[in-house]
C-alpha cells in the first residue's frame, strides 16, 4: 500500500518550492529545471493544484504559479486528496460489496483506528510545516 503516491510527491515538492520562493511567481520552467520532473508531468500536477484551489496562475513572460493562500493553511491532506482522494483504509478489500459483517468487523475496527490516526497526522501538517526546515 502507497499512502504517498509519485504525482502527490510531485506536487509537495513543486509547492515546497513556490512556498519558499522570493519570487512574486514561479515559472513552470523553473520548477522543471530545479525539481527534475519532465516538463508533462509537472504542467498536468501544476494544473491540478490550480483546479484545486491551491495555486493561482498568470500567463505570459511573467506568469507562473503562486499559492492561492498562505502556506500554513495548505495541509498535506489537501494535497493527497487532489491526486489520490480520500484517505480510506477501512473499507473491506474482500468484497466489492458492503459486507454483512461491516458493524462486527474486529479488522475493520482496527484498521479505523489508524485511518483516523493517519487522518488526524495529514490534518496538522501544512506545507509551511514541511517548507520550515529547508530555507536556503
Amino acid at each position: 500500500m502507497k499512502l504517498i503516491t509519485r504525482d502527490t510527491d510531485y506536487a509537495v515538492r513543486a509547492l515546497r518550492e513556490i512556498a519558499q520562493s522570493k519570487e512574486k511567481m514561479v515559472s513552470t520552467v523553473y520548477l522543471e529545471e530545479k525539481l527534475g520532473i519532465p516538463r508533462a508531468f509537472l504542467r498536468k500536477i501544476l494544473q491540478l493544484l490550480q483546479k484545486s484551489g491551491i495555486l493561482d496562475s498568470a500567463k505570459g513572460n511573467q506568469g507562473g504559479f503562486i499559492l492561492a493562500r498562505p502556506a500554513q493553511d495548505i495541509l498535506l491532506l489537501d494535497i493527497i486528496k487532489v491526486f489520490q482522494g480520500d484517505v480510506c483504509v477501512s473499507e473491506c478489500v474482500f468484497l466489492k460489496e458492503p459486507c454483512s459483517q461491516k458493524s462486527c468487523c474486529p479488522l475493520r475496527g482496527e484498521l479505523k483506528k489508524i485511518e483516523n490516526y493517519a487522518l488526524e497526522r495529514l490534518g496538522a501538517v501544512t506545507l509551511k510545516s514541511l517548507s520550515a526546515n529547508t530555507r536556503k
